[in-house]
């Protein structure tokens, strides 16, 4: 392709990078004699539609950019030739290698260097989502990342590169996600087409992780979805906190936006705020015992409060109504009332279940208690106990779930609040659930039974 001319000006000096479809380019204006980069998207028996909307998306983006660390749009046209149909975008030269390339080549970056990177991508990403709609990457990597040379101190000027993968808020409204991104760079949301700001942390946070360790993020071993880098970087420990929490899985854990995070790298002292201690409601009346071998819950009864009035009063006329129809089965001549005696068996099933849990909120409370064999969910009234699920071996227990409260939508079913609760699994079909209907549990206390469990359990807390 060297020498061939693109669009009446513009002279193919070099090809920088192919793939299916898509070519790079380093071309001469040789009106201007100015350098240029070429993209260029070709139509071939692997072309795709998602891949002309996708190249189009990034030219009127790069066109609506104004930024001095992002390549500027120059042209656009459409290139029909016998050997060559298809699109061509023009963006101005940056002359600086990749990130990628720098690794390769075998340098070695110091924290130091590496917090410059970072701080120049945030500023970046601030003002790409700063837009409107704001404009999120979708592919940050090392070879999506220029470098400049580096003079003194500096570290070198830092450009974010490569649009081809944008997204803009307006973009996805009522049209279908297409999946983008770079295996080991993308956060669990992109797998599922959908993408937010914080999206974008996740990848620069992979791609620091890659400067820092020499390796890909997706050959670093994990554990519960999270990067585990911190055995083959040797770095201070509030950078690696701040790189864990860039790098969280869970949207809600992760930093939300780039100012955010550019503001917690700045701080000299900075802790994750996920790893602070959360302690136990001033005005609570659950009782936790904790030792080095076990662990008790004792969640009192709810006792009287203004509902249970309103629902004594439903279980006594349900169960009047219930008296009633039995007198009624019993003066019915045999067999005759065979039929409604089964009803009856039936629906007295239902109100002895409804008298049990008004019951049970008076006065019965409910036990969690683990060991280093086992784990038990007792519950207790007038001294009877009986355990349901069933006790549990220890080593079983494979995973802790905070849920909060939110309401579940169906499509043609409606919608259901589901409550706040913590939720402890055992395999893949015991679970052992601490709030759900109970009322008196609140959001707090789950929080902090949530971070007990998890601390004696050495558990990660899985928030939904």
């Amino acid at each position: 392709m060297t020498g061939k001319i693109l669009g009446d000006r513009y002279e193919v000096q070099q090809q920088l990078g192919k793939k299916a479809g898509r070519h790079t380019v380093l071309v001469r204006n040789i009106q201007t004699q100015e350098l240029a980069i070429i993209k260029l998207l070709t139509f071939g028996s692997d072309f795709e539609w998602d891949d002309l909307k996708l190249f189009e998306r990034e030219a009127e983006t790069l066109k609506s950019l104004t930024h001095p660390q992002i390549p500027r749009y120059l042209d656009y046209f459409e290139i029909n030739s016998p050997t060559t149909k298809g699109f061509a975008l023009v963006q101005t030269y940056i002359p600086a290698q990749t990130l990628e390339q720098y690794l390769q080549a075998g340098r070695i970056f110091t924290e130091a260097e590496v917090k410059k990177i970072a701080k120049a991508l945030l500023e970046i990403l601030i003002y790409l989502h700063g837009l409107h709609p704001p404009v999120i990457h979708r592919d940050i990597k090392p070879s999506n990342i220029l470098l400049g040379e580096r003079s003194g101190n500096n570290v070198g000027q830092v450009y974010l590169v490569d649009f081809g993968s944008v997204q803009t808020v307006l973009a996805t409204e009522g049209a279908t996600r297409t999946v983008v991104g770079t295996y080991g760079y993308m956060p669990q949301e992109q797998f599922g087409g959908r993408t937010v700001a914080a999206s974008d942390l996740y990848s620069l946070g992979a791609t620091l992780i890659y400067l820092v360790t020499g390796t890909q993020p997706a050959d670093l071993p994990q554990k519960d979805f999270r990067i585990q880098f911190e055995q083959v970087a040797n770095l201070s420990p509030n950078f690696s906190n701040w790189l864990k929490w860039m790098t969280e899985p869970s949207l809600e854990k992760r930093l939300s936006s780039a100012s955010e995070a550019l503001k917690a790298l700045n701080k000299p002292q900075f802790q994750n705020t996920t790893a602070l201690t959360v302690i136990k409601p001033a005005d609570s009346k659950i009782q936790l015992t904790k030792t080095k071998n076990t662990l008790e819950i004792i969640i009192p009864p709810v006792g009287f409060r203004t509902s249970t009035v309103s629902t004594g009063l439903v279980i006594i006329i349900v169960n009047s109504w219930f008296l009633n129809y039995l007198i009624m089965v019993l003066q019915t001549p045999f067999p005759s009332n065979l039929f409604f005696l089964v009803l009856f068996l039936c629906l007295c099933g239902a109100g002895l279940v409804l008298l049990y849990n008004f019951l049970f909120g008076l006065f019965g409370r409910i036990r969690l208690r683990l060991n280093q064999q086992q784990i038990s969910l007792t519950r207790e009234m007038f001294g009877v106990k009986f355990n349901y699920p069933q006790p549990a071996q220890r080593k079983d227990i494979c995973m802790l779930q905070r849920i909060r409260e939110y309401v579940h939508k169906e499509f043609g079913r409606g919608s259901f609040k589901v409550k706040a609760q913590i939720i402890i699994w055992a395999g893949k079909r015991l679970k052992y659930e601490i709030g759900g209907n109970n009322e008196l549990i609140t959001e707090p206390e789950l929080d902090w039974l949530a971070h007990e469990l998890s601390d004696w359990l050495g558990l990660e807390i899985r928030r939904e």
